[in-house]
């Protein structure tokens, strides 16, 4: 088993990178998250996970250990595969993922492509316990555990709900809305809903 590779980022995209060590080149199918923490990087470390299938062999990458953990939970799953893991950690954070897992937030894993009201309640029952267990909402990083003190979860919610209502999907729009309220925890939900229409996509 490949546990990680670390070398030089010879092509990055945002599902998609490849790096280069001693002489081969891994190309690894990566998630928004992980983009994000190499893009304009030279070298990187990524942790993988081989899909091996009798039609296909497919190396998947992550710039944190506690992202792969959270993939393999997701991947324990019935009815989520690999590429619903990897579209699920492109709209979530493992941090935001674990505060909707341990809150039962539904709707918002509902919101991300691909993934039904069965599939989203699956998700919630089988990983509730199993996220606490792993330790992955501890391995985070400090000031990123699962409980957001800061955030009043009523202006999120009622934020989430009036960007929904206008047409954006629950998941970017969450994702918006917290890191707002992270830099902003005192604003009411009509600036938050105005912050957030300038820079969600």
């Amino acid at each position: 088993m490949i546990e990680y590779v670390k070398g030089e980022l010879t092509e990055v995209t945002p599902a998609y990178a490849v790096v280069e060590a001693h002489g081969v080149g891994y190309g690894m199918s990566i998630s928004l998250n992980t983009f994000s923490a190499i893009q304009g990087k030279k070298e990187a470390r990524l942790w993988t996970y081989e899909a091996i299938r009798e039609d296909a062999y497919q190396l998947f990458g992550f710039a944190t250990k506690q992202e792969r953990e959270m993939f393999l939970l997701l991947i324990s799953v019935s009815g989520v595969g690999a590429n619903t893991a990897r579209m699920i950690l492109s709209s979530l954070s493992v941090q935001e993922l674990c505060s909707t897992i341990s809150t039962g937030d539904e709707r918002l894993l509902k919101g991300v492509k691909g993934i039904g009201l069965r599939t989203a309640q699956r998700i919630i029952v089988d990983l509730k316990d199993k996220i606490v267990t792993s330790g992955i909402a501890q391995e985070l990083p400090a000031g990123t555990g699962v409980a957001a003190p800061l955030i009043d979860n009523s202006v999120k919610d009622e934020a989430v709900g009036a960007l929904t209502m206008l047409g954006f999907a629950p998941a970017p729009s969450a994702k918006v809305v917290m890191a707002i309220l992270k830099e902003q925890p005192t604003l009411p939900v009509e600036q938050v809903v105005k912050l957030a229409l300038k820079e969600i996509k």
